[in-house]
């Protein structure tokens, strides 16, 4: 199996996380903080630099009261 990390599945996860970020209305930093992580660790997802494991993915969704369903099922049809 190749490395995903690049793959279109990929960067459309990062944008939809970013994009509920924003929506969400907050900010990488305040999103770290609520994370207690630092805001590199943000960044990072975002620029594809590392990836989100499942339960990072969960987390991350519910703080921004994100639909973690809705986001795998859009990701499920690319």
């Amino acid at each position: 199996m190749n490395k995903t990390i690049h793959s279109e599945k990929s960067d459309r996860l990062r944008t939809l996380l970013r994009e509920a970020r924003e929506n969400s209305g907050y900010t990488q930093q305040q999103l770290a903080d609520l994370l207690k992580r630092p805001q590199s660790f943000v960044a990072k997802y975002e620029l594809g630099e590392r990836r989100v494991d499942v339960i990072e993915f969960l987390t991350i969704a519910k703080l921004l009261r994100a639909d973690a369903a809705k986001i795998i099922k859009e990701l499920g049809s690319i």
